[in-house]
C-alpha cells in the first residue's frame, strides 16, 4: 500500500495576536496553518500511517508554506494542484480570555481551493494503491465546483474500494442548512464512517 489515508480539504494561513490580545489592539501577529483534513493527514502520519493531503494552492510563499508544513511531518504532498492565479485563503483568530471567548474572523474568499473543479485530481492514480480516504462538510462548502470535486474525490475513492470517512464538519458561515443538506446527503451514502460531532 503506497497511502493509508489520503485526505482532501483547504488548509489555510492562521494569523493570531500573541498573549491573548485583540486583533485592534495588536501590532503583531504570529503565523500558522490550520485545515480539518490536513490535521486529520497530520495525526494519522504520527501515528505511524502513511499519509497523503490533496489540495489546490497558490504558488507562492503562502501556498509553499503550508506544503512545507505538512511536508515538515511527513505527509505526502505530490499531489497538490498548484496555480499562479488565485489566493491562499486566511483566517484570523483571537485566543479568548475568560470571560471573552476566542474568535475567528475569515478571509477566504475565492480562494485557490474554492475553484478547483472536477477533472483537476488524478484521483485514478493516488487512489489504486490507497485504503481510506477522508474529506469534511468544509470542502464542499467552499463553492459549487468544490462540492463537485469532494463528490468526484468520495466516488473515486468507492470505485477504488476505499473504506470512505466524512466528518460533516458543518459550518453556517459557508452555506446555508438547505445547501448542506443537499450536497451533504449525496456524500453521507458513499461514507464508510461518517462523523457527526464537534
Amino acid at each position: 500500500m503506497r497511502y493509508d489515508l489520503v485526505t482532501f480539504g483547504e488548509t489555510m494561513i492562521r494569523l493570531s495576536p500573541p498573549n491573548f490580545r485583540r486583533l485592534e489592539q495588536t501590532d503583531l501577529l504570529e503565523v500558522n496553518i490550520g485545515g480539518a483534513e490536513l490535521n486529520v493527514a497530520v495525526a494519522a502520519q504520527r501515528l505511524g500511517l502513511r499519509c497523503a493531503y490533496v489540495t489546490r494552492l497558490t504558488d507562492n510563499p503562502l501556498g509553499c508554506m503550508i506544503s512545507n508544513k505538512a511536508r515538515e511531518h511527513g505527509v505526502d504532498v505530490s499531489h497538490i494542484v498548484w496555480t499562479k492565479e488565485d489566493r491562499v485563503g486566511l483566517y484570523f483568530v483571537e485566543f479568548g480570555a475568560s470571560p471573552r471567548a476566542s474568535s475567528v474572523l475569515y478571509d477566504r474568499a475565492n480562494s485557490a481551493m474554492a475553484k478547483i473543479k472536477p477533472g483537476e485530481v488524478a484521483w485514478d492514480e493516488i487512489f489504486k494503491e490507497a485504503r481510506a480516504f477522508h474529506t469534511t462538510g468544509i470542502t464542499p462548502a467552499l463553492s459549487p465546483s468544490t462540492a463537485e470535486a469532494t463528490k468526484e474525490a468520495a466516488r473515486k475513492a468507492k470505485e477504488h474500494g476505499l473504506l470512505v470517512s466524512i466528518d460533516l464538519n458543518y459550518r453556517a458561515r459557508l452555506w446555508s442548512q438547505e445547501e448542506a443538506r443537499r450536497v451533504m446527503t449525496e456524500l453521507v451514502q458513499m461514507a464508510d464512517i461518517l462523523i457527526t460531532t464537534e
